[in-house]
Parts: structure tokens; sequence; C-alpha cells
């Protein structure tokens, strides 16, 4: 691309691969929040569903189940829940149209057209294998949690027990750094070339992450935390079939340009 300033390209390239690690926890940046044991057992403690579930435990009992709760709450290592993680197969393919760009700047144009065509079709079929999975795991996982949740006292308990301590602070701390990491990703890429904007393509996935992001931090937000999980896992199918869907445009032209490449052989 004549213009493209290689150094904003190459800050914007490593800002989105950043972002990238960041989702699917291949960086040490987001360890979780730590949630206060007192205070999430008190916010537990209050709830119909611990209520109803917990009927026939004694206090000490129901003491136990709420430290186990929230000593779950405080794992660390990686951004919490499926819809973060599955950020990561919709960025992967942003990171791979623009290493893209930046591989034209080296490679021979005589190469580019089959090169290309070849590791696109590759990888779009492998991001449209990892959706499906993504989409019916996390299906399954969804149907799972919900049959618990309605089966009270015994599926309740189950469910409280390993679903009910969603770590949102964590969560909010991963999507607040993910969504700086592409902005500045955007002002880069603007920088390095005005014209990428005329690409409709790109901004077009691009604007699809964003929303993506935005989808999964709304999902987290709109019911109460003990509930956090389940909507998790929407975010995570939502982000699946957007996933999904770009792979398969990319199948599509890597399919014509191999063609085409075949064609004038």
């Amino acid at each position: 691309m004549e213009g493209l300033r290689k150094l904003p390209f190459i800050v914007g390239l490593a800002l989105i691969v950043l972002a990238l690690l960041v989702e699917i926890g291949g960086t040490g940046l987001i360890k979780g929040t730590p949630v206060n044991p007192a205070v999430f057992e008190q916010k537990v403690s209050g709830t119909q569903a611990f209520l109803d579930a917990t009927k026939g435990l004694t206090g000490d009992q129901q003491n136990q189940l709420l430290g186990t709760m929230s000593s779950a709450a405080n794992q660390k290592g990686r951004p919490p829940g499926l819809g973060i993680p599955s950020l990561g197969l919709l960025d992967a393919i942003l990171v791979f149209t623009i290493a893209l760009v930046g591989i034209g700047l080296v490679m021979p144009e005589r190469l580019q057209g089959k090169v290309q065509g070849v590791v696109t079709l590759i990888f779009s079929i492998i991001v449209i294998l990892l959706g499906i999975g993504l989409i019916f795991g996390a299906l399954a996982l969804l149907i799972l949690m919900i049959s618990l949740l309605l089966s009270v006292p015994f599926g309740t308990l189950v469910y409280l027990i390993v679903w009910g301590f969603f770590n949102t602070g964590g969560a909010s701390a991963a999507l607040a750094l993910i969504m700086a990491l592409k902005i500045l990703f955007v002002i880069a890429l603007i920088i390095a070339q005005q014209r990428f904007l005329q690409n409709k393509g790109l901004v077009l996935l691009v604007l699809t992450s964003l929303v993506a992001s935005i989808i999964v931090s709304f999902l987290h937000g709109i019911v109460p935390f003990f509930l956090v999980s389940i909507t998790d896992a929407v975010a995570a199918i939502i982000v699946g079939i957007l996933a999904v869907i770009w792979a398969v445009v990319l199948l599509v032209g890597a399919i014509i340009s191999v063609g085409m490449a075949v064609v004038t052989r």
C-alpha cells in the first residue's frame, strides 16, 4: 500500500496482537480483581436462589458453602468465563487480516495472490471449525446451567457452587484493557494510512470487534452477579456466530483467489 507509514502500522499490529493475548489469557496483565469474601458472602446469602437451595443445611454448612464459593471467586490467571476468550476467535481474524497487509509489504506481488489465498483458505477453515465448536460447547453449557438453576433445591445448589461466583471485577478489568487497546489500534492504523478507512471490509471487521466487546460487557452487567455465568455463555455464542460469519467471508474470498490463481497459471 503506497504511502503506508510503517512505524504506526507496526505499533497498531502490536496493539491488536496484545488485545488478542489478553482475551485468550496469553498474558499476565489480567490476574482478576480480588473478591472481598465478606462482601461476596453477604451478597450471596441474601439471594432467594441461595436461600431456596440451602433450606436443609445448617448455619455452619451454609457458611462453609459460602467460603467455598468466595474462594472460587478469587481464582486468578486468566480472564473469567467464555465471553472474553471467545473474542479472541473474532480478533484472530482481525490480526490475520492486518498481518496480510504487513506481509504484502515484504513479499513480491506475484506471490501475494497465491500464498495469501492458500493461507487464508486454511485459516478460515480452522476458524470455522473452532467457532462451531465454541458455539455448541457454550450452548451445551448454557442449557446445563439453566437446567440446574431451575432444579430447586439440589440443582440450584450445584449451580451456585460451580457457576454462581463469576468474577465480574476481573472481567470488567480485562474488557476495559481490551477496549483501550482496540481504540489505540484504530488510531495507529489511521495514522499509518488514512486510506484504510476506504476499505469497507476492514472497517466492518473492526466495528464488529468493538461491538462484540461491548456486547460481552453489556451481558455481564445486565443481570445479578450470580446469573452472569449464564449471560456470559450467551455472549460466547453471539461472538462465536460473528466469528464464523467473518470466517465464511474469508473462505469465499480465498476460494475465489485460489481459483483465479489456478486459471491464470
